[in-house]
């Protein structure tokens, strides 16, 4: 992460179990658990989730579209900020999810 200025720039956020550094068996818990590691990130620099504009997705399979927007979905409940679903290759660690953001402290 890096803060510049009121910006605040996420990179390569994972969604990785405590304890194993693997993903969860389930892609919904592994998409919460990406999520909430960026929420954390954020409040660390006394920003939140609502201050994200823009947020990148890579996604090993695209098939799980659907279940990972079910998840994102909670964690914007004021509006959505500009966001890129991307399919990719393999990911790190065997994770199916990738996360970045951009975020601007109000």
């Amino acid at each position: 992460m890096v803060v510049h200025g009121r910006t605040i720039y996420v990179a390569g956020t994972l969604g990785l179990e405590q304890g194993t550094g693997k993903p969860p068996a389930e892609a919904r818990r592994e998409a919460e658990l990406a999520l909430e590691e960026i929420r954390r990130k954020l409040r660390l620099v006394g920003a939140d989730m609502d201050d994200l504009v823009w947020v990148q997705v890579f996604c090993s399979d695209l098939t799980l579209y659907e279940e990972f927007n079910s998840v994102y979905r909670t964690y914007f409940p004021k509006g959505f900020p500009a966001r890129s679903f991307i399919g990719s290759g393999p990911l790190l660690f065997g994770s199916r999810f990738e996360i970045n953001g951009i975020a601007v402290k109000r």
